[in-house]
């Protein structure tokens, strides 16, 4: 028995046109530009963004949304 039946063949990549490669490197940039733009937090929680992940914890006690 090989493991090769257990795995799924890799997908062949799909084939953009000139515009959606254009349209997918402007995506990019204006996400690399959103990023650039915030505001610098001070003072701010460290860890992932509590508001994200629905909890919230404050010095050992958990909060959920």
């Amino acid at each position: 028995m090989t493991d090769t039946a257990d795995k799924p063949s890799p997908q062949p990549e799909k084939v953009l046109s000139p515009a959606a490669r254009r349209a997918l490197a402007e995506a990019e940039e204006r996400r690399r530009a959103a990023i650039e733009s915030r505001p610098k937090e001070i003072g701010g929680r460290n860890g992932p963004e509590p508001s994200r992940y629905g909890d919230w914890e404050v010095k050992g006690i958990a909060a959920d949304f």
